[in-house]
């Protein structure tokens, strides 16, 4: 990092920079005393006059991110409830807009034609599988968070499954990964595939623990926990940034921007901050904590609750996934379609050799293991593959034939029982 660099080549800063990593550290560890807390501010205002590194900030999905994110707040060490200004780069407003046209035409334009009554979710599901980046990455993190942690606990190990679900998000361009979390419901079967989308039986609940049920945690102990982790503290002040909610902005957001505050909620997805739907009915969103035991800091604890249910920017950002998309922007081009790899079988099966980036990570313990009974244990919609490999859009369409075929000819079978149950009954 450019700002870094500068100033540890600056001895009068980089003696101020090092005693700042050093409060940040142990402030993470426990709260500091009060004569050392002394210390750590005294040194964060002797540093306000080194410009560079009180401008700076991050870009996100960088290579360098989590480093660059760790300078941000080691500068800013007193600043833990810090969260109305965003440590990431900023674009333009009108480059906003742009991006913004552009993106809800490409994630329209990435599906086909819509036909009444089709389950958008599925069909968001299948046009992943179809594009191989999107569809080895579910795979992979759908593996992460249905894998048990050892073989006598039930448990997931959910640091993985949530590293996996943010590998997904980071690097599946946003026309699938979009399609798959906002995919407009009109009935609960829909609502279910959209809320089980993030596995949340691991990433966003917290299982069971041997025969005990965990509850859900306190809200203000969820963010005391977040507030401890650079990724997770910047993407929620990211996200606090980008979907404040404003009621005199026609599309209820401070920012303009809709597409902007939908690319923050999801950078909180694979974080402890993790929000998911309520139910499968509704496109209410929530995080998995209650403010049961708060005392005399129940509103701190409801304004934490509040920024996901009562916010009128992420209620129309996420609502507006369902409107058709303005005209796609000139040279916008949209992700080709790719045959998905034949990762999953008909029920979640993988062979250790299927992932391995991602396997690499397992304990060699642990390679033989499988996920026989995924669907039942963690309750997950298994993602869509391809049963065959010369399963193609005619052929598709020749089975639809054949199955509205077979849906006219059933009531012709059904006839002559009709007619046999009519006499017995008039016997």
């Amino acid at each position: 990092m450019v700002a870094e660099q500068g100033c540890i080549q600056e001895p009068s800063c980089k003696g101020i920079y090092r005693l700042l990593e050093y409060c940040a550290a142990e402030e993470a560890v426990s709260p500091l005393s009060s004569d050392a807390r002394l210390e750590c501010l005294e040194a964060q205002n002797s540093l306000q006059h080194y410009r560079p590194l009180q401008v700076c900030k991050c870009q996100r999905g960088s290579r360098r991110e989590d480093h660059c994110l760790k300078v941000y707040w080691t500068v800013r060490f007193s600043a833990y409830d810090e969260y109305d200004v965003s440590p990431y780069e900023e674009l333009k407003l009108n480059l906003v807009r742009n991006i913004e046209v552009s993106r809800m035409a490409s994630i329209m334009a990435a599906s086909s034609v819509v036909v009444d009554g089709q389950n958008q979710c599925l069909k968001a599901a299948q046009d992943c599988g179809l594009y191989e980046k999107c569809g080895s990455l579910r795979s992979e993190y759908v593996v992460a968070c249905t894998k048990r942690a050892t073989a006598t606990d039930n448990s997931c190990n959910r640091q993985k499954c949530h590293k996996a679900l943010r590998r997904f998000l980071e690097r599946v361009p946003e026309e699938y990964s979009f399609a798959l979390l906002f995919c407009p419901c009109s009935d609960t079967l829909c609502g279910e595939r959209r809320r089980k989308t993030i596995v949340p039986s691991c990433s966003f609940e917290e299982n069971a623990r041997g025969e005990e049920r965990v509850g859900k945690p306190n809200c203000l102990s969820l963010q005391s926990y977040c507030s401890r982790d650079e990724l997770c503290r910047s993407r929620f002040a990211d996200f606090q940034h980008n979907c404040l909610p404003s009621s005199l902005s026609a599309s209820g957001c401070m920012r303009e921007s809709r597409a902007m505050c939908l690319k923050a909620y999801t950078g909180l997805i694979g974080t402890i901050m993790t929000p998911n739907y309520v139910s499968n009915s509704s496109t209410e969103v929530s995080q998995w904590c209650t403010c049961e035991g708060s005392g005399n800091e129940l509103q701190g604890c409801q304004r934490i609750q509040h920024l996901f249910s009562n916010n009128i920017c992420l209620r129309n950002a996420i609502s507006s996934m369902g409107i058709s998309a303005p005209p796609p922007v000139e040279h916008t081009p949209v992700p080709v379609s790719q045959p998905s790899p034949r990762v999953f079988q008909e029920r979640v099966h993988v062979s250790v050799n299927t992932l391995p980036e991602f396997n690499s990570m397992e304990d060699s313990d642990q390679e033989e293991e499988q996920e026989e009974r995924a669907n039942e244990e963690f309750n997950v919609i298994p993602p869509y593959s391809e049963k065959d490999s010369n399963t193609e859009s005619g052929a598709r369409g020749s089975q639809r034939g054949e199955a509205s075929q077979t849906e006219l000819a059933l009531p012709l079978l059904l006839l002559p029982a009709l007619f046999l149950n009519w006499e017995c009954w008039n016997d």
